[in-house]
């Protein structure tokens, strides 16, 4: 049975609600959960005609990205908490999530990614990319997709 489960978090409301599933059965199979959030990269500045197109300072970005992450690994913690879930906590930065929340797991020895899945199809798939998708493509741990 599975003992430790990897919780890829985004701030959305599909993966609050992920969170609360991924805790009660974690809570249901005695299991402990490692949260993580991925902050993306500092987005490269471009110049257009003269013009700066993102103003936003790499220290500015930081606090904002780490004040968002701290926010929501708050939010899942306390879902954990509630569900009375023991739990660590894991925040990376990178422009390619699927890759972390792959080799979160890996090193972190869990043995279950439960994730959210977002179900967006057809086209806006294919702009958008879908982490899940390539979580599911590229994982060798099992992976649980909550929709």
């Amino acid at each position: 049975m599975f003992k430790h489960l990897l919780l890829p978090i985004d701030g959305s409301e599909l993966s609050l609600m992920a969170s609360r599933r991924a805790a009660e059965f974690a809570s249901e199979i005695k299991a402990s959960i490692t949260l993580l959030f991925v902050k993306p990269e500092y987005p490269v500045s471009y110049y257009g005609d003269g013009a700066l197109i993102d103003p936003t300072t790499p220290e500015e970005f930081s606090k904002l990205t780490n004040t968002i992450a701290d926010r929501n690994l708050k939010a899942a913690a306390e879902i954990c908490t509630a569900a009375g879930v023991s739990f660590t906590v894991h925040t990376e930065t990178s422009d390619v999530p699927y890759e972390i929340i792959i080799s979160t797991a890996e090193q972190k020895q869990c043995d279950l990614i439960f994730m959210a899945s977002h179900g967006r199809r057809g086209i806006t798939s294919l702009l958008l990319g879908s982490e899940t998708q390539k979580v599911l493509t590229h994982s060798k741990i099992p992976v649980l997709v909550y929709r």
